[in-house]
């Protein structure tokens, strides 16, 4: 296939129309139409079911979509490396990580790159590891520091653990329960919550948790993957959340937030380096990843 017939894929993945395709193509319809019987009748299957208002793709279509963002998308990266290396840089390094690896490993990481390669040019993506490892498999990144969040992820992407993240229970530090000694989960289940969505490691650690506490699921809750959100909710209002020790340790120190004292288990949750099985590494993935080892071998160390 050629790479207008992968854009036309991805094109009418995205778009489930073949008059929207057309237009953000700047072909007409029939032109359209046709490509796609080509593209068919070149692989041999049909792609994409004809429906009256839109086109939903097969199986089969659905792959081969996969496999025209990810070509695209290594595609455009080359362009824009190319771009970069002609005017003296060292190309581009996109990073995904979970908002914990953010408030310890990353910053000094990115320090310590730029000083390797002044002209480095650094792209950071903060999301959940389930958004992350999506947009590793369509090479929209080049590494991710997280944690897998489905078993079927470990066929595709290598982990590297890196740090083990203790989580705190924690309110605003005016909050009623903030001079208890021991709170229990009923009096835990009164409060306003702000909790992880669901199906995400740190939303499942924390059900866990309530399971093992024989608590039921706070009723009262905004789920959000937001840090900043959480924060500024914890700090004006009564909830209450599970958060990374690393993301709320200057809010202790400063007074605005307060730890709960609970029977609640909140164990570690660990994370750590994905990259995409049976693919090469560029030269600044590796540079970072060797960066990323040190950085956290000195603040496991201390």
């Amino acid at each position: 296939m050629r790479l207008r017939h992968l854009l036309l894929i991805e094109t009418l993945g995205r778009t489930a129309n073949m008059h929207a395709a057309a237009q953000s193509m700047g072909l007409s319809q029939p032109a359209v139409s046709k490509m796609l019987r080509d593209i068919e009748d070149l692989l041999g299957v049909v792609l994409f079911e004809r429906r009256p208002r839109e086109l939903a793709p097969t199986e089969l279509g659905r792959a081969v979509i996969e496999y025209a963002q990810r070509t695209l998308n290594d595609s455009q990266r080359f362009e824009r490396e190319l771009a970069n290396l002609r005017r003296g840089g060292y190309g581009q390094l996109r990073v995904g990580a979970i908002f914990a690896a953010t408030a310890n490993a990353l910053p000094e990481a990115i320090l310590r790159i730029k000083r390797e390669r002044p002209l480095l040019a650094v792209e950071l993506v903060e999301q959940t590891s389930d958004h992350l490892l999506a947009m590793l498999e369509r090479k929209e990144l080049d590494l991710v520091v997280g944690r897998y969040t489905e078993p079927d992820q470990q066929r595709r992407f290598s982990f590297e653990p890196l740090y083990h993240e203790p989580f705190v229970l924690t309110a605003g530090a005016g909050h009623p329960l903030a001079e208890q000694r021991a709170v229990s989960g009923d009096a835990l289940l009164r409060w306003p919550w702000v909790l992880y969505p669901s199906n995400t490691p740190l939303r499942r650690m924390l059900e866990h948790a309530f399971a093992e506490a024989d608590m039921g699921v706070p009723t009262n809750s905004l789920e959000t993957t937001s840090v900043q959100t959480t924060l500024k909710l914890l700090e004006c209002s009564q909830a209450i959340a599970l958060l990374p020790e690393s993301i709320i340790r200057t809010h202790l120190a400063e007074g605005r937030l307060c730890k709960l004292d609970t029977a609640l288990n909140t164990p570690t949750l660990g994370y750590g380096l994905l990259l995409r099985i049976g693919e090469p590494t560029s030269a600044n993935a590796q540079a970072f990843a060797r960066i990323l080892r040190d950085v956290a071998r000195l603040e496991t160390s201390s």
